[in-house]
């Protein structure tokens, strides 16, 4: 397998930039490398100010099949200090909104990227599965804590004990995916999506993803809520709304060296 093979795809298209999981011989399967590869591209989109918003998808008719298996025992060794928690960790810290547009299978090691971003919008074919019940694993505790988080102890449990894979109907029932579309609607709804969040204010976004993510104390909404004032964006927004106007906000986040 060549490097060219399996890697992860960046494409910017105006204020979003979309991360494609791209392993098509392994139904993209992360590999070690792909893993490894993560977290740097997310520094250097976070670090972007024209990038409001970050789309993870996977080549073709799959979203991704979970680890690459032929090398699973790097990651079952490594536990939750493993590369893969580390990767799954930094996008979901990711300062900007994160939207995961799932076809076909996300399973494994592509169920724990989903359900990492801020956001899931499915097709109606597509499969959801955690299948380490069924490989005597031990899930990642970050991993299980966070898929709780999401749709709740009983569902938790269900997907972890039994290992099955639930249709897309299902996964939108429990609060796994958010909209569940026809294949020919994802990209369309994505972007739309995407593109309505990219025009929100920077501070309003991101600010909310820190306190529903529950990373933010009181200093730190304090410090949102002064910075609210002194970049001009709620003026700007109060502003457009009274003139009836779309909002022309031009904050963008901090980001240390």
């Amino acid at each position: 397998m060549t490097v060219a093979d399996a890697e992860l795809v960046v494409e910017v298209a105006g204020p979003v930039a979309t991360l494609v999981i791209h392993n098509p011989a392994r139904r993209n399967a992360m590999t070690p490398e792909m893993w490894r590869q993560l977290p740097p591209i997310l520094d250097r989109l976070e670090a972007d100010p024209a990038v409001r918003a970050l789309v993870l998808t996977g080549t073709g008719d799959t979203f991704c099949a979970g680890a690459d298996l032929g090398d699973l025992d790097e990651l079952v060794a490594a536990g939750d200090a493993s590369i893969a928690v580390a990767a799954e960790e930094r996008l979901a810290e990711f300062a900007k909104p994160t939207v995961a547009a799932v076809r076909g299978a996300c399973v494994g090691g592509g169920c724990q990227l989903a359900v990492a971003c801020d956001l899931r919008i499915a097709t109606v074919d597509a499969r959801f599965g955690v299948p380490p019940a069924r490989l005597g694993l031990v899930y990642p505790a970050p991993t299980t804590r966070r898929l709780t988080r999401l749709v709740g102890p009983s569902a938790a449990k269900f997907l972890l004990f039994t290992a099955e894979l639930i249709d897309a109907e299902r996964a939108l029932r429990v609060g796994l995916v958010d909209e569940v579309l026809p294949e020919a609607g994802l990209d369309a709804r994505v972007a739309e999506l995407t593109g309505a969040i990219a025009e929100r204010s920077p501070i309003s976004v991101a600010a909310a993803k820190e306190i529903v993510d529950d990373r933010a104390g009181p200093a730190r909404i304090a410090w949102w809520h002064r910075k609210a004032v002194e970049s001009g964006e709620a003026r700007e927004g109060i502003a457009a709304v009274r003139e009836r106007r779309t909002p022309r906000f031009a904050w963008t986040p901090p980001h240390p060296d």
